[in-house]
């Protein structure tokens, strides 16, 4: 039997019990609007509340006889360093006869040739365990009503239930998960604590008194819809540490039960504390022969935390998350006090089958994907995965990857705008880390020596090949621009901060990105387009001059061919466009590289232009050709609006027209994260409609055991479906983008060059009618290094408020319909405009 020194014994006096006991009525007091809330406990993970300090993460049931906690650590992966490995060698040897079949138009031929330009597929991203609470005094919820919460501006969790009280929250300060029991009423304490895992783990009760699981995962793995294979050894792979200390307060006993369990009994309070430690020591080291030492690692970080009382934990982890959150707040409006006393999930069920008002709830998945961000990604060159940080699966959908052709991006739409740049830096990180895989497959899938590329997918080991093992579906399989696409990143984080520190850094990467560009297109009829290329994920519908034609003269489909290769597809232009406008502005800037700047503007004006299609549409397709499901969730051919900056309502009004015109023809269902897409795309083209009722779309309930569909779990979490985290924060800067729109004017010319551009802001841009009443919107984050506040009513601002945190001397033009304002800031001065 082990006896614990309490923390609450460790408080010197009553004047500090006091000050403890204040504290923490203050940090669990609700703010009903920052508030998730529900009156059951979770059935399946999308009934779960999410916590997390972006690298541990669990997943909190609540049930009554027995809670469960699904542990996620963000950095246990499958597989092993893949960065030189190469799965097909000398795969470019088969462009020449993919380009003459391309232009031959013998699209059927090529579509099969191009599966030889395949390698491997990612890894998958691995669930850690379960904690259990097993409670074996046997309590009833009878008479006590029950209640489960997640406070979202001090990420704490709660539960309330039968005769105890159940507080967790996850430390970024101290990296454990803290969990706080206390009996209600003086009902004594008496729980089974204990573990399990679906990976290969023993657990024992250590000499120290503490619960530990320790295993390891596969070395190598496939996707569930492949092979579904798991390679596992023992001196192979990633392998962790889980250890459970169970700390009683004012008294009480732990015990070994079984030698697997930890009991507790005979107190009416106690502190649980968690923590894993992986051995991945970043992408390019054997985890096992230069892993990190996560056995002592996990140990010093359990026996720091055990010396801190519960209070002081609190704390720090409140002033942690607070210090994040709090930057921002929003107020749309208020939600009639009968609605907005219901639970969450019944909140978002009446807002979708009874279209009521709440903008309470509106704001609440603002605030909801923010929360997610903070809670998800902040480790060091890991970045959220297709779930974020929570996953159960050994084999997760899409195997939890970081699928680059939106869905890592949309991640991090929200970062920058939302005050949360500190968020954005282990995506910046990660696409920084790509380069030497990435040039490597430059050369080996596409005969390209200079610049580096990124296929559809990727995972912790930074895989940036084409994925498909020769036999994937070429639509998905063999798309090539997500170096394009990510390296967008590096320039926006500066568009935003400013830091030329970071831009020096960052501006080989993105050059790299735009020398594999230049290098890969070919030219025909006197432009520069991608052959071979495809488009995200959809099919089109060709035909020849021999194939026959509906009423419309659209191809005849029972004659047609349909296919994914093709080529100038203008998703690929789209990027490729602005990867290469972003490269030049970011020289400029820097005052560097003339010539290779006068290359760009030369490549710029070969680009094949964008094309209107016979409906009004932006073509995406080469040929004036219909995509085998005109409703498809991928508009990638739209990146150039956004999240792209080159198609604009006021200098593009012809494409931006062809936009609406595409999405008026796709309808407004989809999935989740396409629905996100789109509300930024709507309030890009300044249809305040349109986007709010694409946002309200987005949080159409979905019951977790009905049919599915894309909007919003009972959670708030986002369904593809499945659960998808991306459409968060698609939902979330769309918010943004409907009340802010921002600009960077970077240095133009060459006379210029070197210095710092100015901000151009655009205020209530898509203000829809719901919210035009009145409203507040403090922190956000404007490009050119400004943040503002500013409220409005009757679709008026009445209150602005503009600070710099340029590093130098900066002007910002502001305007708001037919009124503007001008203000030019020192570093860190203010200024109220209205």
């Amino acid at each position: 039997m082990i006896s614990w020194v309490s923390g609450i014994d460790c408080l010197n006096g009553m004047k500090r019990f006091g000050a403890f006991v204040a504290f923490i009525a203050v940090a669990l007091s609700a703010k009903a609007d920052l508030q998730l809330r529900y009156d059951r406990p979770a059935t399946c993970f999308e009934e779960t509340l999410v916590i997390g300090n972006g690298n541990l993460g669990a997943a909190v049931y609540g049930g009554v006889q027995e809670d469960r906690l699904s542990l996620n650590d963000l950095t246990l992966w499958t597989g092993e360093p893949s960065w030189n490995k190469v799965y097909s060698p000398n795969a470019w040897v088969n462009l020449e006869r993919i380009r003459m079949f391309l232009d031959q138009e013998d699209y059927a031929h090529a579509e099969e040739a191009i599966k030889a330009v395949q390698g491997d597929y990612t890894q998958n991203y691995q669930p850690l365990g379960n904690l259990l609470l097993t409670d074996l005094a046997a309590h009833t919820d009878e008479g006590n009503p029950y209640s489960r919460t997640l406070q979202l501006d001090s990420a704490i969790a709660r539960v309330s239930c039968g005769n105890a009280d159940r507080t967790y929250f996850v430390s970024a300060p101290d990296s454990v998960i803290v969990i706080h029991l206390k009996g209600r009423n003086g009902a004594t304490i008496h729980e089974r604590i204990g573990l399990n895992s679906l990976l290969p783990v023993e657990v024992k009760c250590t000499r120290e008194g503490d619960l530990q699981m320790s295993g390891y995962v596969a070395y190598a793995s496939s996707p569930s819809y492949t092979s579904s294979e798991m390679m596992l050894h023992n001196r192979r792979g990633i392998h962790f540490c889980t250890k459970v200390r169970v700390l009683p307060l004012g008294g009480g006993e732990v015990s070994p039960l079984n030698g697997q369990a930890l009991e507790l009994k005979n107190c009416t309070e106690a502190l649980i504390l968690v923590s894993n430690v992986t051995s991945f020591n970043g992408r390019f080291k054997d985890p096992v022969k230069e892993g990190r030492d996560y056995m002592k690692a996990v140990s010093e970080r359990i026996e720091k935390a055990a010396r801190k009382p519960y209070v002081q934990l609190l704390q720090q982890h409140v002033d942690d998350f607070g210090r994040y959150f709090n930057r921002v707040s929003l107020n749309l409006g208020n939600t009639d006090p009968a609605i907005a006393a219901l639970p969450t999930d019944v909140q978002l069920r009446k807002y979708t089958e009874e279209k009521q008002a709440n903008p309470d709830l509106e704001e609440l998945y603002f605030q909801f994907g923010r929360y997610l961000l903070i809670s998800c990604s902040r480790t060091k060159g890991v970045p959220a995965n297709l779930q974020g940080l929570w996953n159960e699966h050994l084999l997760p959908p899409w195997s939890c990857n970081y699928t680059t052709n939106i869905n890592l991006e949309e991640n991090y739409w929200p970062a920058e705008v939302a005050n949360l740049t500190e968020m954005h830096q282990p995506m910046l990180d990660f696409v920084q880390s790509l380069p030497p895989s990435g040039e490597i497959s430059a050369r080996n899938y596409y005969n390209v020596q200079k610049g580096w590329c990124l296929g559809h997918n990727s995972d912790i080991w930074g895989l940036t090949n084409p994925v498909g093992r020769r036999g994937g579906d070429p639509s998905w399989a063999n798309w090539n621009m997500g170096g394009a696409w990510v390296s967008t990143h590096l320039w926006e984080h500066y568009s935003f901060t400013l830091d030329r520190d970071f831009l020096s850094r960052a501006y080989p990467v993105l050059k790299g990105a735009a020398d594999f560009c230049l290098s890969w297109m070919v030219e025909k009829d006197g432009f520069l387009l991608t052959s071979p290329c495809t488009t995200p994920e959809n099919r089109y519908v060709a035909m020849d001059v021999n194939q026959k034609t509906d009423a419309e003269g659209r191809p005849a489909r029972d004659h047609a061919f349909v296919g994914g290769v093709f080529y100038g597809g203008f998703a690929d232009l789209a990027m490729i466009r602005e990867c290469l406008l972003d490269t030049r502005a970011a020289a400029r800037e820097l005052g560097i590289d003339a010539a290779y700047q006068d290359s760009i503007t030369a490549a710029l004006d070969k680009l094949l232009p964008y094309r209107i299609g016979q409906r009004g549409n932006l073509q995406e397709f080469y040929h004036d050709w219909e995509g085998e499901d005109p409703y498809h969730r991928h508009q990638s051919h739209l990146f150039g609006l956004y999240p792209g900056h080159h198609i604009t309502v006021e200098g593009t009004p012809d494409l931006a027209k062809a936009c609406a015109r595409t999405l008026e023809i796709k309808g407004p269902r989809s999935t989740g994260w396409s629905t996100g897409w789109r509300v930024n795309l709507q309030a890009r083209l300044r249809d305040a409609e349109k986007a709010y009722q694409t946002y309200r779309m987005l949080l159409t309930f979905i019951d977790p055991h009905g049919r599915g569909g894309g909007g919003t779990y009972p959670n708030l979490l986002d369904a593809h479906s499945p659960f998808q985290i991306d459409g968060n924060f698609g939902g979330c800067a769309g918010v943004m983008e409907m009340l802010m729109q921002s600009e960077y004017k970077a240095s133009a010319s060459r006379k210029q060059a070197g210095q710092m551009g100015t901000s151009a802001v655009s205020l209530l841009p898509a203000l829809p009618d719901a919210w035009k009443a009145e409203g507040e919107v403090k922190g956000l984050c404007a490009r050119g290094g400004f943040v503002l506040d500013f409220a409005w009513k009757n679709g008026r601002i009445t209150s602005l408020k503009v600070a710099s945190r340029r590093p130098t001397r900066g002007t910002c033009q502001i305007r708001c319909g037919a009124k503007s304002w001008k203000v030019s800031l020192n570093p860190g001065d203010s200024k109220q405009l209205q």
